[in-house]
């Protein structure tokens, strides 16, 4: 069955199957969270993006394989409560942004800025800081050399708008971040996996732009 990115709570996760790389999405948690499982076909190592909840579906998802990192987008609980028990249960080295790192329940062994990288055995996810959501925001580009690029936003960007900010100031940053270093700089055919709901592209986002500017949201 083709990918679609529509998952449930309780429900069965989703493969997503590209050359090189294998993306499990799954949803969890009060909060509707999504949780992605990337593994290199090449060498089998895993990371997982977002320990967002329910320690026992993740970890049953990472399977006897093990885990190399895991990769907490922001700082806000509801992408870590499973932190913890993951990291216990895989001996996983933790990764965040540098700005938000101190906000997680558990020791983060490297903080991340803009344009750095993050193995998933032979490829690498690019790290793009995207200030406002969280001052640590971070997105993971994965930048398929046989096709389309694909972005885990976080709470940054979903269908429909950048993430929700605390101020006007922290809205007008976040969309300056994501107008600038992700829609001038990626095509449409750019593949959105956001931290809760449905998936979507930067073709169907990017007409909105102006839109979102003027709301305010």
């Amino acid at each position: 069955m083709a990918y679609t990115g529509k998952v449930s709570v309780g429900g069965a996760p989703d493969v997503r199957e590209l050359t090189d790389l294998i993306v499990t999405k799954v949803a969890v948690g009060p909060m509707d969270n999504n949780a992605y499982l990337l593994r290199c076909r090449f060498t089998d190592e895993q990371v997982l993006i977002d320990a967002a909840d329910e320690p026992d579906t993740l970890l049953a998802m990472v399977g006897r394989d093990g885990l190399r990192r895991v990769v907490t987008t922001h700082r806000h609980g509801d992408h870590w409560q499973a932190l913890p028990a993951v990291i216990d249960g895989t001996r996983a080295a933790t990764v965040a942004g540098a700005l938000d790192a101190d906000g997680l329940p558990v020791d983060v062994a490297e903080r991340v800025s803009d344009g750095d990288q993050v193995a998933v055995g032979r490829c690498v996810l690019e790290v793009i800081h995207l200030v406002g959501h969280t001052p640590g925001s971070i997105a993971l580009l994965y930048d398929d050399p046989e096709g389309s690029p694909h972005l885990f936003s976080g709470d940054s960007l979903f269908p429909g708008g950048v993430g929700k900010t605390p101020s006007t100031e922290d809205f007008t940053r976040l969309v300056d971040d994501v107008e600038t270093k992700v829609f001038d700089r990626l095509p449409d055919e750019t593949w959105v996996y956001p931290g809760h709901g449905h998936d979507t592209t930067l073709a169907a986002e990017r007409p909105h732009l102006p839109e979102w500017r003027q709301r305010g949201w």
